[in-house]
């Protein structure tokens, strides 16, 4: 299945590019799923998708044959979790890890006993996961946002919890993390570009994958140039608004 592929590269530390989703728009989600991104990611920390979204653009992705469906969850609570893995995700991006228990949780609600806690109710997953909870344990990832001050003094520890797939940088929390007054702060650049420093060589110190979020196609390049295993673009409501603006001045220009 392609989960459980995608997943075996992701641990294998192989590069992928991926795309993000705000929007619930699950026929604009297919589209951009037939695209060759290797995954597509769903914000439902700070997207504007809803329980039935989820679902929705779930299918959307599958539905687009190329890309696996992976879900920014709105916290490390196993609901949060569960539910995201039961409507089909392929793996979980859970924010505001500070510690390496925090990671130890998320990686808990994740897994299926004896490795976890993670409640048996695969609703739609077991169409496309498993279905066996150990091969369900095989195909989905686990990856724990840095973002935060706490997340970066305890990146070794966080690391290094069994189970932990990755570690995935928000950049503008990140920003703010390291003395920022406001993201892409040109002030912290050089403390900002250190920290990054840090989760790479952490992360490949432990033999797990390091991500990070990227405004553009040529950052997300230069990302996984300098190291990186995995860099995912920024967003379907970002680049509608960049492709109506510039499509606005050109006809005010003609």
């Amino acid at each position: 299945m392609i989960a459980a592929e995608f997943a075996a590269r992701i641990r294998d530390r192989e590069q992928c590019v991926g795309y993000w989703v705000v929007l619930d728009a699950p026929v604009a989600t297919e589209r951009l799923a037939r695209l060759g991104y290797d995954y597509v990611a769903l914000d439902a920390q700070h997207g504007l998708i809803g329980n039935a979204g989820l679902l929705s653009n779930l299918m959307a992705i599958d539905a687009g044959g190329r890309s696996v469906g992976l879900v920014r969850v709105e916290s490390a609570e196993p609901a949060a979790i569960g539910r995201a893995l039961d409507f089909g995700a392929g793996g979980v991006i859970v924010p505001l890890i500070d510690t390496p228990e925090d990671a130890a949780r998320a990686v808990s609600a994740a897994r299926y006993p004896a490795g976890g806690r993670r409640s048996y109710g695969p609703m739609r997953s077991m169409l496309r996961i498993g279905p066996t909870p150990a091969e369900a344990d095989e195909s989905v990832l686990v990856l724990a946002m840095i973002e935060t001050p706490a997340g970066l003094a305890n990146l070794d520890a966080i690391c290094a919890v069994p189970g932990l797939d990755g570690v995935y940088v928000g950049p503008s929390d990140l920003c703010l993390a390291v003395g920022g007054r406001f993201p892409n702060d040109p002030e912290v650049a050089e403390v900002f570009e250190a920290a990054l420093e840090r989760v790479r060589t952490a992360a490949a110190r432990a033999g797990i994958a390091a991500g990070i979020h990227n405004p553009t196609g040529e950052q997300a390049a230069r990302r996984l140039a300098e190291g990186f295993t995995f860099a995912t673009v920024a967003s379907d409501l970002v680049h509608l608004e960049q492709a109506a603006a510039a499509h606005l001045k050109a006809v005010q220009g003609a």
